[in-house]
């Protein structure tokens, strides 16, 4: 996008990932920018040396969020003086020795230990235009990154950088910060990649998966960027759609959308597709929580049947499998609206045979059926960093670009309807797996006489660091269940998912075991506090 606007921000050259390919014309750098843990690639000419702008940056910036990148740049400055001093003597030697993947490692090492960086395995959306700025500029929203806040929260400030990330030699000293004061170049895909989708943010990416029995491409987001492997077998069966456009904003759809649930997940997506432009028409079974969104500029719609009829395309988000019939089946439900050319998009969580169902009939009215579940939870939701698993008609996933734009930071197209179904049980399956392991870990700290704070310290240093990993065991040790994602819910989607290996004679024990310790929080009360509350079920 264009960053003439934005004011200039503290950042770091650093090696961009593997298979990143640098935009062609003029020379850049791979910018990686203090504070908000954002990264770019910056034309030279729009870098400028640290200390001699510091004050003029200073001047221009106010916000907290610079404070603290100015804050970090200097803690980074502060640390690696010494080393600096120490080893200038033999850089050339130095030089030569970084050109070995071993020695890269080797500082990547060191690089954790002196940064306070949580960006491995975490995606933020970067510096595009629109809503994905640089973090001051969006700063009087008022809400905080998920990076940014799993930093205040813990008392931690470690983790690691990517592997292959590292300090850029360059002339006057291997501190030497660079501030962005331009536009940001877009990137390269590799050549087997569909036609781009129009009007699109940069950072936003699309994966299509044809169906082939098993995938021959591995693929691994970073920094909402796509990193391609093919395997030896040749045959593609993932590809990535680069959603870049020339000017990096989204173009909100003309089309009128209707929306249906105004839950945890539902009312954060509406936000921003309001946020983005978008005509949103709203429905929920308590009117009142479409209050808020009225005064946001939605629209209301007094029954299921009516917002389908209106709009053009509709989503719903509901609770589980029941309510899902029930919303397109029902009195004044959705199918009483559907009528040749009418869309219908489901992102509720639900078993691949309740969604194969209602496809069945909304197709049959001549509508058109899309289920695109989404991973993610409330603050996800909220700050437009969802997950989205689409399946069914093709033609419908691309008219919804910029709404999927708008509430998520990737979109995957699986195929036929109950793909995604699958596919969203088997993730929601390894997460509410992975919660009951962390509080039983917890609790048997507790029970043996050691120190929680101190196990999170430990997990935190490992390869099991995390941002769920950490927020997790921060509302275990605060006490605090506030609702991020319903105990009640993920104990559906372990049922379902166990469910789904009954169907195919898949063992599936682990999921079974923890389903048992969810139930047994359910029967404890907890089923309207966040998923972390299952640690209740271990206390005696």
């Amino acid at each position: 996008g264009k960053l003439g606007r934005y004011p200039p921000w503290p950042g770091k050259i650093v090696n961009p990932p593997k298979d990143l390919k640098k935009p062609r014309g003029k020379k850049c750098f791979f910018v990686k920018f203090f504070g908000t843990e954002d990264h770019a690639w910056i034309k030279v000419e729009q870098l400028k040396p640290y200390h001699p702008h510091k004050e003029e940056m200073i001047k221009i910036n106010k916000g907290k969020r610079f404070q603290q990148a100015v804050d970090a740049v200097e803690e980074f400055l502060r640390k690696t003086k010494g080393k600096d001093q120490a080893s200038s003597h033999n850089s050339t030697e130095e030089k030569n020795r970084r050109n070995s993947s071993e020695e890269r490692s080797k500082q990547s090492a060191g690089e954790e230990k002196r940064k306070a960086s949580l960006s491995e395995g975490k995606v933020k959306k970067g510096t595009g235009e629109g809503k994905k700025r640089v973090s001051s500029v969006s700063s009087e929203r008022g809400s905080k990154s998920p990076l940014k806040r799993a930093q205040d929260q813990s008392p931690r400030k470690r983790g690691r950088p990517p592997k292959d990330e590292k300090d850029l030699t360059i002339p006057e000293s291997s501190t030497v910060k660079r501030v962005m004061t331009g536009t940001v170049a877009g990137f390269k895909w590799p050549p087997s990649v569909s036609e781009p989708v129009k009007d699109s943010d940069p950072h936003f990416h699309h994966f299509l998966l044809s169906q082939t029995e098993k995938p021959a491409v591995c693929y691994q987001a970073i920094t909402k960027k796509l990193k391609v492997c093919e395997e030896e077998t040749g045959s593609t069966s993932i590809q990535a759609a680069d959603s870049t456009a020339v000017n990096g904003s989204i173009t909100p759809t003309d089309k009128k959308i209707g929306f249906l649930g105004l839950g945890l997940m539902g009312s954060g997506i509406v936000s921003n597709l309001l946020k983005m432009g978008h005509t949103v028409t709203v429905w929920n079974r308590t009117a009142e929580k479409c209050d808020l969104f009225i005064q946001e500029g939605a629209r209301l719609g007094r029954t299921p049947a009516e917002v389908v009829s209106t709009c053009d395309i509709t989503f719903a988000c509901v609770s589980d499998p029941k309510a899902a019939k029930d919303l397109v089946l029902g009195p004044s439900g959705v199918l009483q609206g559907i009528r040749p050319g009418k869309c219908y998009v489901d992102m509720s969580t639900v078993d691949a045979d309740t969604v194969t169902e209602l496809a069945q009939v909304i197709v049959s009215r001549g509508g058109r059926f899309l289920e695109a579940p989404v991973s993610g939870n409330q603050q996800l939701s909220n700050d437009g960093m969802l997950v989205i698993l689409a399946a069914g008609d093709r033609g419908l996933y691309e008219d919804c670009s910029s709404c999927f734009q708008a509430m998520g930071k990737t979109s995957f197209f699986l195929g036929e309807v109950g793909n995604a179904a699958k596919m969203m049980l088997i993730v929601n399956m390894v997460q509410g797996s992975f919660m009951a392991t962390i509080a039983e870990g917890l609790t048997l700290a507790q029970v043996t006489g050691q120190s929680q704070q101190t196990l999170l310290d430990i997990l935190n240093q490992g390869q099991l660091a995390s941002i769920f990993l950490d927020q997790k065991c921060q509302n275990i040790l605060q006490g605090n269940f506030k609702p991020d994602f319903y105990l009640k819910y993920i104990q559906k989607d372990l049922r379902l998912a166990i469910a789904l290996g009954d169907s195919v004679n898949h063992p599936t024990p682990m999921a079974a075991a923890a389903n048992e310790v969810y139930k047994r929080a359910k029967a404890l009360d907890q089923s309207d506090n966040d998923m972390s509350a299952v640690y209740r079920a271990y206390i005696h």
